[in-house]
């Protein structure tokens, strides 16, 4: 436990730093496209500067959700307060559907009403220009510190980021065309595009964490590796009523083997302490092991078995 807590300890620096260079990368973009594109005359150009806006607000949450989960398990959360990072996704999703609806329905109002628009200057191109290469940097930094610390939501934050470079991108021919055609209308055109990719980036974050909200997402690899622990510990047999949970960037891992059913508790508890420590050799990050022994052979209730997977389940997968 000790390990895993430092482990923990570890993880959360990670994200606090990655949480640490997008916020300060994106309040700099964010600041040069709003005040740029409302100088300049270009709606879309804000509107980016407004999902960019948002993305500092997701690092400032990043930050402190990474303290949360670096917490140890106390009464009040036994399993510790891995799910903060789960929930803080989810209502990053949340934040950034808003925004491009807020984003959409300026954009709308705007063609509804006529309102005029002159064609934006060049400055609205270059912010954009910058702001395509910066949030390339930090997309890139948010998706390899995310891997590295296993986290769901630096990773979820680095599509995020890489999603907003095909947002600019897109204000960038928007901003293009308003000036081959003439017409700032295409500018506002561009906007709503904006916010309808920003709310398709929010829903596709949304639908990936919600995975794990439910208990769910791990790999069938993953529970192949389990079944193959067993299988290697010598008195271990017929793995069952397996469940794999994700809590944050660690897995929580619940089993039930089969022992010969003469062997004493105290045979029967080393057996399933060699089943946890070959679980723990074919996986990284376990934050938990529970394996319940069961005598072999005994099959009662196992029809009624309404959870968890064995090895028939998972090959038919």
């Amino acid at each position: 436990m000790e390990t895993v807590e430092k482990n923990q300890a570890a993880r959360a620096r990670l994200i606090k730093r990655a949480s640490l260079v997008a916020l300060f990368g994106n309040l700099v973009l964010a600041a040069a496209k709003i005040i740029t594109g409302l100088t300049a005359g270009s709606l879309a150009v804000v509107g980016d500067g407004i999902d960019t806006a948002v993305d500092v607000l997701i690092a400032a949450m990043q930050f402190f959700i990474a303290g949360v989960t670096a917490r140890p398990a106390d009464a009040g959360h036994p399993w510790g307060h891995g799910r903060a990072e789960t929930v803080g996704t989810a209502g990053l999703s949340f934040l950034l559907f808003f925004a491009g609806f807020e984003l959409i329905a300026r954009s709308v109002s705007e063609l509804v009403n006529g309102a005029e628009h002159d064609v934006p200057e060049l400055a609205a191109f270059v912010v954009t220009v910058i702001s395509i290469a910066g949030k390339l940097l930090l997309a890139f930094n948010q998706y390899r510190m995310g891997k590295k610390a296993g986290s769901v939501m630096l990773s979820a934050n680095a599509k995020n980021m890489a999603a907003d470079v095909v947002v600019s991108a897109g204000v960038l021919l928007g901003l293009l065309f308003s000036q081959l055609f003439n017409i700032g209308s295409i500018d506002t055109v561009a906007a709503i595009l904006v916010g309808l990719w920003v709310i398709k980036a929010a829903v596709g974050i949304f639908a990936g964490v919600n995975s794990e909200l439910m208990d769910g997402g791990a790999l069938n690899e993953q529970y192949r590796s389990v079944f193959e622990a067993v299988h290697s510990v010598p008195g271990a047999g017929n793995p069952h009523r397996t469940r794999i949970r994700r809590i944050s960037g660690f897995l929580d891992i619940d089993i039930d083997i089969e022992v010969d059913g003469e062997l004493s508790v105290h045979e029967a508890h080393a057996i399933a302490t060699e089943v946890e420590n070959a679980i723990r050799r074919r996986l990284e990050n376990v934050f938990d092991i529970m394996v319940h022994v069961e005598p072999s052979g005994d099959t009662a209730g196992a029809e009624n078995e309404a959870y968890g997977l064995n090895e028939k389940t998972v090959n038919r997968e």
